[in-house]
């Protein structure tokens, strides 16, 4: 299964008893929008729902950072979701969320057929393709975590990091927020972007019809906000949500050396011990 599926290949495979589809639509809370109720009102047939504010660890006081491997294998299981299952994620957020619920699945705690579905539900709805309602019921099967942070870059690693200038560090945050022409709207969260890094808002990896750009437009994307894509990555944003949508792009251009800062600027912003630097990249 290719990590990117479009919506004919997942309408061909949605009674495959191996496939698990898995709506992961996540909203800020200034988006005014309740995510579960959402999916109730309408999901694509057979998708169970995935809460990522529960998928995520709670005894942090930063927003999304990820859960204890437990944690995810219970989540996991509640949703039906066992050892050997194809997995598609999909969402209908802004934040393209889809991406940070197949990083967590794929890169963290080692699944591996996982797939995100290309344009999600939008697409799906906009070609006619049938939606339900209400909840799934499912039957709890194991699910075996193989925690890997691997993929996962901390704070002190990001200091030195910074400090090098021999990986690429790009931020998906609006300019505004990068260049600190805004004051962060969360409190003792100082304004500016991690020295050394590149601003890649991530809402320029996708297509207007909320499809990803693929090939030569996904790389111009990089490209043309500075980023070297001959270095080593790292992805960072104001939560780990969607730095992972950067994640995802360099993967989709076949990079294997990207990483995730999974604190971003929720943890680099608000420590005392780290240099914020301000203006354009």
């Amino acid at each position: 299964m290719e990590m990117l599926v479009s919506t004919e290949w997942l309408a061909g495979e949605l009674d495959a008893s191996d496939l698990y589809v898995v709506d992961a639509t996540y909203f800020l809370p200034d988006h005014g929008r309740d995510a579960k109720a959402e999916y109730g009102f309408e999901h694509i047939p057979g998708a169970v729902f995935m809460d990522l504010d529960d998928v995520r660890d709670t005894g942090s006081d930063l927003p999304m950072m990820l859960p204890p491997a437990e944690r995810f294998a219970s989540r996991m299981q509640s949703l039906g979701i066992g050892d050997g299952s194809r997995i598609v994620f999909y969402d209908n957020s802004p934040l393209h969320s889809a991406a940070r619920a197949w990083f967590m699945t794929k890169e963290v705690f080692g699944a591996h057929n996982v797939a995100v579905l290309d344009g999600g539900l939008a697409k799906w709805k906009s070609e006619g393709r049938p939606v339900e309602q209400g909840k799934q019921q499912v039957r709890h099967r194991h699910f075996t975590v193989f925690h890997d942070d691997g993929a996962v870059r901390t704070l002190p690693q990001m200091k030195d990091i910074s400090a090098s200038g021999d990986t690429e560090i790009v931020d998906a945050r609006d300019a505004d927020r990068f260049e600190a022409k805004v004051d962060d709207p969360r409190p003792n969260v100082t304004a500016g972007h991690i020295p050394g890094s590149k601003n890649l808002p991530y809402e320029k990896l996708f297509n207007a019809d909320g499809t990803w750009k693929q090939g030569d437009e996904l790389r111009v994307a990089f490209t043309d906000a500075g980023v070297d894509l001959d270095k080593p990555l790292v992805t960072s944003c104001n939560s780990g949500m969607t730095a992972a949508v950067l994640y995802f792009g360099a993967k989709l251009l076949g990079k294997d050396d990207v990483a995730l800062y999974d604190g971003s600027w929720s943890e680099w912003g608000a420590h005392s011990d780290t240099e914020k630097a301000t203006g354009a990249a």
